[in-house]
């Protein structure tokens, strides 16, 4: 006999990981013939996702003869603590940039991840920017925890104050009209945006330092064509792409949300839920809320792809990798249960233990009923995964990854507009500032006197 033990623990600043209340009461048992494994896993907010993962490594546990033990935590502060500790956990979740930060201490998987490959076709551009170092994979692509952070809209407010049906342009389906799709570019957001505002529901674009808006913001500067730093770490912010794209948020903003410059990463989503909002950049947690606390908006909720810009439509991802440490004890048993978590049918359970809000890594994957079946309304979530012609990106793409880990944890091109928009900067004065602040960035990769 064999199982997991579980636990659900949390990371209170920088301190080391505390045990909190159990998921399940925990199964004491003696030693296994294969050993004992210990996983810290990203711990979900929909409510049932950890369980279902619990589930699955049980399963596996089980037919294998391991014991494993598997504890969720609340942010990517573990993984850091038991780098700086050298122990811990076997396999611990590394949300976006911990797989940069820690790949020195983290075992190669290029294995197992050639193994899903196989199976799947090629795996998502910003999964192999973030988990791929110097030609080898240090962490495992996750499904639990991995989004992508497209539009979510208010049907019935575009529909009376923009005269547009955004179901159509994108509807739950396989039948696109390509000619639909191409007029949804940034232009009309600011269109529509200018309506909605008017008419007393704007858009809800954070506008602080959070992740999410960090996310939108990068995924604009994107789809004009702004580079910040590119891949053989050249500046390149001062450039038309970037003029065009921050005189576009000098005028979109206007019609945002005005408390929006001190929103956290819940105030875009509760912006929705009250009913004031028209409309988000998010992944469905709003949705999936509104469902539960405000039901009339839920039923006019429609997720869809992000507005074009002049060099294309793209989409920011959020991926979570599983890691496995140098200086985990039983290396073998943690590839086994990763290779395992990603198969077919495993992927299919947390996507659906999530309603729909986690993102498989692999587009081949982007087809599943917790998608199609969503509702209400019916199909609403069809269009979260990337469809069509947009692109996934994550804001400091595509410059080498530690000097984009910098860019996106220090908000670089929020703080641009933010410099533009409110505290009354031009838009060359705003890119000589971020000019500055990424020699510094590349000063410190380096490790040169640039005084």
């Amino acid at each position: 006999m064999t199982g997991s033990r579980i636990t659900r623990r949390r990371v209170l600043g920088g301190a080391a990981l505390a045990t909190a209340s159990a998921v399940v009461a925990p199964r004491v048992r003696g030693e296994y013939a294969a050993g004992k494994l210990s996983i810290a896993a990203w711990e979900h907010w929909v409510p049932g996702a950890n369980e279902t993962l619990a589930r699955l490594c049980d399963e596996w546990g089980t037919r294998n003869r391991v014991e494993v033990h598997l504890d969720f935590v609340a942010n990517s502060l573990a993984a850091n603590t038991e780098a700086r500790g050298r122990s811990g956990h076997d396999i611990v979740a590394h949300p976006s940039w911990q797989i940069v930060l820690n790949r020195r201490l983290l075992e190669p998987v290029d294995d197992v991840v050639a193994d899903l490959i196989g199976i799947y076709g090629p795996v998502s551009p910003v999964a192999e920017y973030l988990g791929r170092h110097n030609g080898t994979w240090r962490g495992v692509p996750a499904t639990s925890g991995s989004m992508v952070k497209p539009c979510c809209s208010r049907l019935d407010l575009y529909r009376q104050h923009c005269a547009l049906d955004l179901s159509r342009v994108f509807p739950p389906d396989d039948q696109r009209d390509d000619a639909l799709v191409d007029s949804w570019t940034w232009e009309l957001y600011l269109h529509t945006a200018e309506r909605l505002f008017k008419a007393g529901h704007p858009v809800g674009l954070p506008m602080s330092h959070s992740s999410d808006a960090v996310d939108w913001t990068g995924a604009m500067f994107q789809s004009f064509g702004a580079v910040m730093v590119d891949q053989d770490g050249a500046v390149r912010i001062d450039s038309d792409q970037t003029r065009a794209g921050l005189e576009f948020m000098t005028k979109l903003l206007r019609f945002n949300a005005r408390d929006a410059y001190a929103w956290d990463d819940t105030g875009n989503n509760r912006w929705l839920i009250s009913g004031k909002g028209s409309g988000i950049i998010n992944p469905p947690s709003a949705w999936a809320v509104a469902k539960r606390d405000n039901p009339r908006v839920a039923e006019q909720c429609w997720t869809h792809d992000m507005p074009r810009g002049p060099a294309g439509r793209f989409v920011a991802q959020l991926p979570v990798f599983y890691g496995i440490w140098t200086f985990s004890r039983n290396q073998q048993a943690a590839k086994e249960l990763l290779r395992f978590i990603s198969e077919p049918e495993q992927v299919r359970r947390l996507v659906a233990a999530s309603n729909g809000a986690d993102m498989p890594l692999f587009r081949s994957l982007h087809d599943l009923d917790a998608w199609r079946n969503s509702g209400p309304p019916h199909g609403t979530l069809y269009n979260y995964p990337p469809r069509g012609d947009q692109r996934v990106t994550i804001a400091g793409m595509p410059a080498p990854p530690d000097v984009a880990s910098q860019i996106y944890n220090t908000a670089l091109q929020v703080t641009m507009v933010t410099r533009l928009t409110r505290n009354g900067d031009t838009v060359d004065g705003a890119i000589k500032w971020a000019e500055r602040e990424l020699e510094g960035f590349l000063c410190v990769r380096s490790s040169r006197d640039c005084a």
